[in-house]
């Protein structure tokens, strides 16, 4: 039985790895097909980004408080001579590793692992890059007990004010207060597949909604991909997606390229700039445009008639 399921398990992760690979852009593409690529299993990871960009790379572990979170996964690494220090949000390559990871949602000691970095990235006159991969923090009982809420809103304190250069790259999901809690820095860019959101369509859906099975119609009204995020000068700019090496190259090259502008700016400059640019989100015109497409979707919504 099991070698009758070799070949087809065989064509399977042959169809996955196409897909992941795919160079068909979400510009085209409805906003639930983009939600469902950044989920696939088979897409590059932060861990597989860092291997790709940095010549080395030395993880360090733990938050000097509690533990350490697999799900969070931060280091030093090289790039063309250059030490940068490196944080992302780890998925997990298979199932295994998923459960361990809890599918990307980190607990309250990740993004104090993530600031412990950071902060000294700030002390050493390190850069920092960041990338983003998960659905949101994990919302389980211990998290609330040690504090995920109060551990987030650190993050967004000090990162918006840490005295060094910072990138951020959403590279899948760019869920919630899990994506922002690593995402605020001087750009901020998305791969074409990739989504950013307060919260998940289901989450809209069930929530909002009231009735789940709507996650796609809450998808498109939330404007989420990167081309609409693009559009509402939320992110700098997108980066076009091909095989894991070639998208590594693209980011490897907007890292060296960012990297010689912003170190060679003073620390206040890039705080005063940092600000303003946090503040300036949401600052949009066509306001009423934007917003008809989600009254539309509240209006064919029985429930809330």
């Amino acid at each position: 039985m099991h070698e009758e399921q070799t070949p087809v398990l065989k064509q399977t992760l042959e169809q996955i790895e196409t897909l992941a690979k795919s160079h068909e852009k979400c510009e085209g593409a409805s906003s639930w097909e983009c939600v469902l690529r950044s989920r696939q299993q088979g897409r590059p990871s932060a861990k597989m980004f860092i291997d790709l960009i940095c010549d080395s790379f030395m993880e360090m572990h733990g938050d000097r408080l509690y533990g350490d979170d697999p799900a969070m996964i931060g280091g030093v690494g090289l790039v063309e001579g250059r030490p940068i220090t490196f944080i992302g949000n780890r998925k997990g390559a298979n199932l295994k590793e998923n459960v361990l990871c809890n599918y990307g949602m980190s607990n309250p000691e990740g993004y104090r692992k993530a600031l412990r970095l950071a902060k000294q990235a700030e002390k050493f006159g390190r850069p920092v890059v960041c990338f983003i991969d998960t659905p949101g923090a994990y919302p389980g009982l211990g998290a609330e007990e040690r504090g995920i809420g109060e551990a987030i809103a650190q993050n967004l304190k000090v990162f918006s004010t840490l005295k060094t250069p910072i990138l951020s790259f959403i590279i899948g999901e760019g869920g919630s207060g899990g994506a922002l809690g690593i995402g605020v820095g001087d750009k901020l860019y998305m791969l074409e597949h990739a989504v950013y959101s307060v919260i998940t369509p289901e989450g809209f859906a069930s929530i909002l909604l009231r009735d789940p099975s709507k996650a796609k119609e809450a998808a498109e009204a939330m404007k989420m991909t990167s081309y609409h995020l693009k559009e509402f000068s939320v992110i700098h700019d997108i980066i076009s997606e091909g095989s894991a090496e070639e998208t590594a190259s693209r980011i490897k090259q907007t890292i060296l390229r960012d990297l010689d502008v912003l170190c060679s700016k003073p620390a206040e400059h890039l705080v005063r700039y940092r600000i303003k640019k946090i503040r300036g989100i949401g600052e949009v015109s066509g306001g009423k445009e934007w917003w008809q497409p989600l009254l539309e979707v509240f209006k064919k919504t029985q429930s809330l008639r």
